[in-house]
């Protein structure tokens, strides 16, 4: 079962208390970052892409509600406010619920419940190719063709068997395109394809000729999968 990444945003340190904690009682939750910011939220998914934000909407710089309004389509909401009178407007932006403080840890668990069902059925009818944009035509790849991807200031390289494919795109975008299974970030400019990868030396993966990094903020993430993987 593939898990769903989260951030926790609030500017009350109980309330991520509670959070903490609860998220750490479901084992397809993986807790990726907890912020007490809305600018900082937005600034770690520009870089970043998680499934799902736990969102207060009162905080201090930016309200809950602005923070959505801004990162709309990047990741679900799950709205967290001990005042209802947001409700109307929170659905307005398509959030996937709201809970209303103090949360209980089974208000809580029936939340993240169905957003595991709506994964697990998107996973099931997800196809063995994406379509990306390349100059003036949208062209098809098939992802068991895919080496690496590497990011090179706006735009992707995406390196496949026998070609390169350069695209005007953002990791953000791409990566929900991409199983999690198969696919993985390294570096802030390198995600690969496990099936890809021949061997892994000296805190690097080579992938043909290629050697690419592993970054200290990807380690963690790699080297799981990659002991998970080993016999």
């Amino acid at each position: 079962m593939d898990k769903i990444t989260c951030l926790i945003v609030d500017d009350e340190p109980l309330a991520i208390e509670i959070l903490e904690e609860y998220v750490k009682k479901v084992p397809w939750l993986s807790l990726k970052g907890v912020f007490d910011a809305g600018m900082d939220v937005i600034e770690y998914l520009n870089n970043e892409t998680v499934d799902l934000i736990f969102l207060d909407i009162q905080m201090p710089d930016l309200s809950g509600i602005q923070v959505a309004e801004l990162t709309k389509g990047k990741c679900d909401v799950i709205f967290t406010t001990a005042y209802n009178e947001y409700a109307v407007e929170g659905f307005e932006l398509a959030a996937k619920d709201y809970l209303l403080k103090p949360i209980s840890f089974e208000r809580f668990l029936k939340s993240v419940q169905r957003l595991q069902v709506e994964k697990e059925a998107k996973a099931d009818v997800k196809s063995d190719y994406i379509f990306v944009k390349v100059e003036y035509k949208i062209k098809k790849i098939r992802l068991d063709e895919i080496q690496y991807i590497e990011g090179m200031k706006d735009y992707l390289r995406i390196v496949l068997i026998d070609e390169k494919v350069m695209t005007l795109q953002s990791f953000s975008k791409l990566m929900p395109a991409l199983p999690s299974d198969r696919f993985i970030r390294v570096h802030k400019s390198f995600v690969v394809s496990i099936d890809a990868i021949d061997s892994v030396e000296k805190g690097k993966i080579r992938i043909n000729d290629q050697l690419i990094p592993i970054s200290e903020t990807y380690k963690e993430a790699f080297n799981k999968v990659l002991k998970d993987r080993t016999v």
